[in-house]
């Protein structure tokens, strides 16, 4: 057996805990931690001074970590705000977002950009959830229905294009897109199989009472649980031939739709998070950025106008579709749920790494996407915050019109949710 060293891993470690830390020094810099994690790694890795290589060990954790980002990802998934009109409404940005990025990718493809213009679509319509959930939580706007159609239109990118590429980019490539839906459907099935199981063994109460007894004590048992959850629903999309990235984010929207019991395990989530932003997560965005093909990016001026080119299509492609939120949220904040929905890193580093395994993107175009999402990611928040701060004040003059105008141009109760949570901010 090779010795295995922890140096790598110490470093890697290190800079998750520095990259946070030392943004925590600037409040005002609204920089969310996973670019500077990322910059620092591809800094001190192979492409910048070489300090720090992916070894095993650090292979090892990184990987454990892009699952429980998928997995918190699905567990930020809320059912209940998925209904209605908000679901009608985000579903149709969401397909006009994918025809948008459809005609993009075959546009990149004409100009010999990219190799393949689905998987570059598929690419350019995702969300990062994780990243535009703190941003909402942050402006203590994630509770109003503002914060919850955005929130809701994340959810559905970021699960959309999860399942575009296990239909069309699944690990096993000698499956059709007819076997892959098969493929699906029987995983869905699973999903939804060990959902009832789950419910109505939480039903009996000799078990809730053990649960109850174990939760907080060394047994951790709803984590470790959590955790048996996510691994066999990765293993089992790998055994199937999908990508494993959806079996970790179907573990957390499952475990979502099942755990509301908030009242008999209020830490639960809590516990989980920490496990996962404190532990492993930075270890991935750390290792994505030793990873990251400096060398490809700028090895001709072609590839480095890559970046532009694709920061250019991820907002066309994510911000445009906005526009039919316009009669609900009006022009201003339809503007900033069209930033913050052209946030997109997290799928852009997962879906590259997997692209270039199957062969289906060049390492040039699989940098550049990922320089575009870490611009989108630094420019997006920032600027929408702005926007939010800006329109907050000025629209104290507007109070006692627009209530009336919004209700005369939403009619449903959900736009109506809209016009309350303005007049309640307001006063």
């Amino acid at each position: 057996m090779p010795a295995v060293h922890f140096t790598n891993l110490l470093i890697v470690a290190a800079v998750g805990l520095l990259a946070p830390l030392t943004l925590g020094f600037f409040p005002r810099l609204r920089l969310p931690a996973i670019v500077l994690e990322i910059v620092v790694g591809i800094v001190i890795g192979p492409s910048g001074l070489g300090w720090v290589k992916p070894d095993l060990p650090v292979s090892i954790l990184a990987l454990v970590g892009l699952a429980f980002l998928l997995f918190l990802s699905g567990l930020e998934i809320d059912v209940e705000r998925l209904r209605g009109p908000i679901l009608k409404l985000t579903a149709v940005g969401f397909a006009l977002s994918f025809a948008i990025a459809i005609v993009l990718g075959l546009g990149l493809k004409a100009g010999g950009f990219v190799k393949s213009p689905l998987f570059v679509a598929i690419v350019l319509v995702s969300s990062s959830l994780g990243v535009i959930v703190p941003v909402m939580k942050d402006s203590n706007n994630a509770s109003s229905s503002f914060g919850q159609l955005v929130i809701a239109a994340a959810s559905i990118a970021e699960f959309g294009a999860i399942i575009l590429l296990s239909l069309f980019f699944s690990g096993k490539g000698s499956t059709s897109t007819a076997g892959t839906l098969i493929l699906l459907g029987m995983f869905g099935l699973a999903v939804a199989l060990v959902g009832l199981a789950i419910a109505g063994a939480e039903r009996s109460i000799s078990l809730s009472r053990v649960l109850r007894r174990l939760q907080d004590t060394t047994a951790q048992i709803r984590v470790r649980a959590a955790f048996v959850l996510l691994i066999g629903f990765t293993a089992l999309a790998e055994q199937v031939g999908l990508a494993t990235i959806l079996g970790a984010f179907a573990a957390g929207a499952l475990l979502s739709t099942i755990d509301r019991d908030d009242m008999t395990h209020p830490q639960f989530r809590m516990k989980l998070e920490a496990a996962g932003f404190g532990v492993f997560i930075p270890v991935f965005f750390v290792t994505s950025g030793l990873r990251f093909d400096l060398n490809a990016l700028f090895a001709s001026a072609s590839t480095v106008a890559r970046v532009p080119l694709f920061l250019l299509a991820i907002y066309l492609a994510r911000g445009l579709p906005a526009i039919v939120y316009v009669r609900l949220l009006g022009r201003s904040r339809s503007v900033i749920a069209g930033l913050l929905q052209a946030t997109s890193l997290t799928f852009a580093v997962t879906a590259t790494q997997i692209g270039l395994q199957l062969g289906v993107v060049t390492e040039a175009t699989a940098a550049g996407l990922v320089a575009a999402g870490l611009l989108s990611v630094v420019i997006s928040p920032a600027l929408a915050l702005v926007l939010l701060r800006r329109e907050q004040p000025s629209s104290g003059s507007k109070s006692s019109a627009q209530p009336a105008s919004a209700r005369q141009l939403r009619p449903s109760s959900v736009i109506g949710s809209v016009a309350a949570e303005e007049a309640r901010r307001v006063g």
